[in-house]
């Protein structure tokens, strides 16, 4: 007793500092097991042929994001202040209340998340080098400009705060999600869709993954990531509000993600007569999305059901995408694009400190420099060095002509 009567204010906030840290480490390490769900879940949702390009494409571009970011991403969303303090590790308690590196991982590994998303909806069918050629604008310039104007507080081309007009997006279901699918469109767009999928007169064709299981297990992975991601985005556990902050967020996040996949499921029910397990894993994949906006404010009903309004928007948004021809094999685009859109707006129901207009006008801002910008670099990239393999190497499957190896070569017996 007498020691804990001793115990200085100093020593407090020193416990403090280095529990806040080591929260947002552990929540970082959550986001960056992530890329794991991502390259599962899309290695699972691709035919075996293309299963190799996959997953080099994930481990490549969260290397190019992690230093990209490094290089000039991270000063360009929060300033150069931030970003010496971050590569030194310097940093007092009375000025952060986590280590400053600390926030530069966590913040790192969003910017691998937003690339992933990309790499599913051009999956099959485009090069490996223009795909990681993109990566390091996306991470380097698209991303943290968009993120400079929204988390960095910074006004959009001088003119206004996008906080100061209502807008708010508590862990990034548009700064981080809709931007990734806003990238991942414009790459669809100009890439095409893959051979076989459209008929000529309009049919829709099938093209199923090789290996539900693992996407199966992607989700998974994916969904135990998702605490880290929204519960890190607290930013502090080391008091009792913050505490209680970060258990209704964990409770939501989970909410949410339930409410998805029970609604899909459902939905995909009524629909086809069967219980569609792409439909759930993507209904899971919704619910997250939906909430991430703001997962703090909702309570645990609400959450469920902001995450089932997610699932059925996500089933109807695939079913309309495919019936415009827009070819996406996972669903990235309505997962992360549409929903996405679906977490901003669901944001001032719960959350008074916000305004509809406020999110509409930030949803705008985020969409267009990213859909615009990106769709000049795939441009450019396609100019240079084209965006498209080959008929034939589409048609022998990726692996064999970006990677020069098949991830199954046992089952294959024959190639016609």
């Amino acid at each position: 007793m007498e020691e804990l009567l001793n115990t200085t204010a100093g020593d407090v906030t020193q416990l403090k500092y280095a529990l806040d840290t080591f929260y947002f480490l552990v929540c970082g390490a959550l986001v960056m097991w992530m890329a794991a769900g991502f390259s599962m879940l899309e290695a699972g949702l691709v035919r075996s042929k293309n299963t190799t390009e996959i997953l080099t494409k994930n481990i490549a571009l969260f290397a190019i994001s992690c230093i990209m970011y490094f290089v000039c991403g991270y000063a360009i969303m929060y300033g150069g202040d931030y970003f010496l303090s971050s590569i030194t590790g310097d940093g007092v308690a009375d000025e952060w209340t986590y280590a400053p590196s600390a926030d530069f991982f966590f913040q790192v590994v969003f910017v691998a998340t937003a690339m992933s998303i990309v790499s599913g909806a051009v999956a099959e069918r485009m090069k490996l080098w223009a795909f990681l050629a993109f990566a390091v604008v996306m991470t380097g310039f698209i991303y943290p400009m968009e993120g400079s104007w929204t988390w960095g507080g910074n006004a959009v081309f001088g003119m206004y705060t996008l906080g100061d007009l209502g807008f708010s997006d508590f862990a990034g279901s548009g700064i981080v999600h809709m931007s990734g699918a806003a990238a991942a469109l414009a790459g669809v767009l100009l890439l095409g869709a893959r051979k076989g999928k459209y008929g000529k007169n309009g049919e829709i064709n099938a093209i199923p993954g090789a290996n539900l299981p693992m996407a199966t297990l992607g989700t998974f992975i994916l969904w135990m990531g998702w605490f880290g991601f929204n519960g890190g985005s607290v930013l502090a556990t080391s008091d009792v509000e913050n505490s209680n902050a970060v258990a209704v967020v964990f409770m939501n996040t989970n909410a949410a993600a339930a409410g998805g996949v029970v609604a899909a499921l459902i939905t995909a029910r009524l629909l086809f007569g069967k219980a569609d397990l792409t439909m759930a894993l993507n209904g899971a994949l919704a619910g997250l999305v939906a909430i991430t906006a703001e997962p703090s404010t909702p309570s645990a009903l609400q959450a469920h059901i902001f995450g089932a309004i997610g699932g059925v928007l996500v089933v109807f948004s695939i079913l309309t995408l495919d019936k415009l021809k827009i070819d996406d094999p996972v669903g990235a685009i309505s997962v992360h694009g549409v929903v996405g859109l679906l977490g901003l707006l669901l944001v001032p129901v719960t959350n008074d400190g916000s305004t509809f207009s406020g999110q509409i006008i930030g949803a705008l801002t985020i969409f267009v420099w990213v859909f615009v910008v990106s769709l000049v670099v795939w441009g450019i990239i396609k100019a240079v060095m084209g965006i498209r393999v080959t008929e034939e190497e589409e048609y022998e499957g990726v692996d064999i002509s970006e990677c020069g190896m098949e991830a199954y070569p046992e089952f294959v017996t024959s190639r016609k």
